[in-house]
């Protein structure tokens, strides 16, 4: 009984209808509960992506927020899980903007990137001790990437520190997008085809062994190498590299 209760009630939040609302009785009662449901969500996600409501404006947002909680309940125990896939409101709402999903994806991913998992980068004055052969090298609990269209991480910047941003424009190639955070700041970097493929590369397989054979074969034998000891180094001195 107190199950199939707390189900009803679950229902009346989400959908309203007539139907539930006669098996729980006091509707206008029960109006008071849905508005504090909704309102809890639209404050959710204003907070959880301040910037983007920024950049689409208060009316576009809040017309999107509600767009989204009709269809889509909280899905976790904790709220701070309900912007995870907001991503895909965004794709219908706005299928032409990718703009703005990757503004939403910069944000949601900086937010996981601060509280995400501590983790000793790798040092590089230990690199002569390695076995390249047996040690795998991961990326660390803090990194998230993605394949960007636009100049986003302009128009984050500037956002973020409270000026106009330029205009949404295409790249001329595709990059890569990448946050991580250092030490106890979050970081994020446009990266060229290159380096984004080498550390999709790293992610999957954690060897740097057959990332040099990789880029030997694209780049040639010696700007292949120079090409990943330079990657490695970057890498290095971003602290974003962990021994496996």
């Amino acid at each position: 009984m107190l199950a199939e209760l707390q189900r009803d009630f679950r229902d009346w939040l989400v959908a309203a209808s007539d139907e539930t609302a006669n098996r729980l009785g006091h509707r206008a009662s029960l109006s008071i509960y849905q508005n504090n449901y909704r309102s809890q969500l639209v404050g959710c996600l204003e907070a959880s992506l301040p910037l983007l409501r920024q950049y689409l404006g208060d009316t576009a947002f809040l017309q999107t927020a509600v767009h989204h909680i009709d269809r889509h309940p909280p899905h976790a125990w904790t709220l701070d899980a309900y912007v995870h896939n907001f991503d895909r409101t965004l794709i219908e709402r706005f299928p032409d903007n990718p703009d703005v999903h990757e503004l939403a994806w910069l944000e949601t991913a900086l937010a996981r990137a601060f509280v995400s998992a501590d983790a000793t980068p790798l040092r590089a004055d230990i690199l002569a001790d390695i076995d390249w052969e047996s040690t795998r090298l991961n990326l660390v609990p803090t990194f998230a990437g993605r394949t960007i269209n636009t100049n986003v991480d302009d128009i984050w910047t500037a956002l973020s520190a409270e000026e106009a941003p330029p205009e949404a424009a295409m790249l001329d190639e595709p990059a890569g997008l990448i946050v991580w955070r250092k030490h106890h700041t979050c970081q994020l970097k446009r990266v060229d085809a290159v380096e984004w493929e080498a550390l999709q590369h790293i992610r999957a397989t954690g060897n740097f062994t057959t990332l040099c054979e990789r880029l030997a074969k694209q780049l040639g034998e010696e700007a292949g190498i120079a090409m990943a000891g330079a990657l490695l180094a970057n890498w290095l001195a971003n602290e974003l590299i962990v021994a496996g």
